[in-house]
């Protein structure tokens, strides 16, 4: 994709959000890929997940070893073809990588809001992102894109904006969290707020970091990410150097594998931000206003979708994404899906699997033959 430069815009209106708190002034940080044609009718936004942000695509520097997080589907030639689309990716609210979120200064108080940022859910960042279209003179997305966390946000938008999304694509994604999965989420926060170093989330006016929980919570995290035929397949039972060591040190590879991904997380990641994007994630369930009843909460979608799912991904099985294909068939609409054969676990969506790549580049193409002329 080459190098792209992050843009930032201020919104001093304030944000109602669905807590009944509020945001009175707050940044958005978001990169642009292409070019947004004269009718404005080619723009497609792709939504990140829990710890992605608006770097999608590129690299921000010569030096920069890091490409975006979607590297492998964004740029010229690939399924979101920049040379067609004006494809836009923003940092949601409450992240750390650019966005207002807890490590900004609240301007009430001169210092970092800390846990006194309030929460934010997936409507809100939609609602946030709309503002942000608005502010670039989009009145339509083309397409709305996201795996995981960022398919809940392309799913709202169906639900919130029906008349401002042409398609949804919704990957590796679920209406609602399982039981399970908030389970996992709480084990994930528990490691955080008891680290002594988080101070009641103001841990940036003591000059430290929960870096133990945090760890934890990565390390957690990272597992359901990955199936136990890709853990099978990468790591086996290997052990580090050869043989046991009879200790609490390293001795097996994957042990090795998940410590290594949590210290490249520490420093990176903020806590709080941890924190909050997991309640979004818990929240989520359009349902729930309607009587637990997903098509009815579907009724007001006018988008053509399509959702994409991964045999192997436990954490959002197949099955959850079938249950958004039957409501959506309920409401007589028109979606597509596709459950893609792959031993990568949750992270699938973020690989360049060639059945994958296909599917979503065949549908891209039908996206672009329904631009206006």
């Amino acid at each position: 994709m080459g190098l792209v430069t992050p843009a930032r815009l201020r919104f001093p209106e304030p944000l109602p959000l669905a807590s009944g708190g509020m945001l009175a002034d707050y940044e958005l940080v978001y990169e642009t890929y292409g070019t947004l044609n004269a009718d404005a009718s080619n723009a497609v936004l792709v939504c990140h997940a829990l710890s992605g942000s608006h770097h999608v695509a590129g690299y921000h520097s010569e030096d920069d070893k890091r490409p975006g997080w979607w590297e492998h589907h964004v740029g010229p030639g690939k399924s979101l073809d920049s040379r067609r689309f004006f494809i836009v990716a923003c940092n949601n609210l409450g992240s750390c990588f650019g966005s207002t979120g807890p490590a900004s200064i609240n301007p009430a108080t001169g210092r970092a809001y800390g846990p006194d940022f309030p929460m934010v859910t997936v409507a809100d960042w939609v609602a946030s992102q709309a503002r942000l279209a608005d502010r670039l003179g989009i009145r339509k997305w083309a397409a709305v894109v996201g795996g995981s966390l960022g398919g809940m946000q392309a799913l709202q938008w169906a639900i919130d904006y029906p008349d401002r999304i042409a398609h949804a694509i919704i990957i590796a994604a679920a209406p609602k969290l399982t039981a399970q999965n908030i389970a996992f989420n709480e084990v994930a926060r528990q490691a955080i707020l008891t680290d002594p170093d988080f101070h009641e989330g103001r841990f940036y006016d003591h000059a430290t970091e929960p870096r133990r929980g945090l760890r934890i919570a990565r390390m957690l995290g990272h597992i359901t990410y990955l199936s136990d035929d890709i853990m099978r397949e990468k790591f086996g039972r290997d052990l580090r150097s050869g043989k046991l060591n009879f200790d609490y040190q390293v001795a097996f590879q994957i042990e090795s594998y998940l410590r290594h991904q949590a210290d490249s997380f520490v420093g990176r990641f903020d806590a709080n931000t941890y924190l909050l994007m997991t309640k979004a994630l818990d929240y989520f369930d359009p349902a729930g206003v309607a009587g637990d009843n997903l098509a009815a909460a579907l009724a007001p979608v006018r988008a053509d979708t399509l959702v994409l799912a991964f045999t192997s991904d436990w954490r959002f099985a197949p099955a959850r994404s079938r249950e958004i294909v039957k409501a959506l068939h309920d409401n007589d609409l028109n979606v597509s899906y596709a459950e893609i054969t792959a031993s990568h676990g949750h992270d699938a969506f973020l690989m360049p699997i060639p059945r994958y790549v296909d599917i979503l580049t065949a549908y891209m193409d039908r996206v672009f033959a329904g631009l206006s002329p």
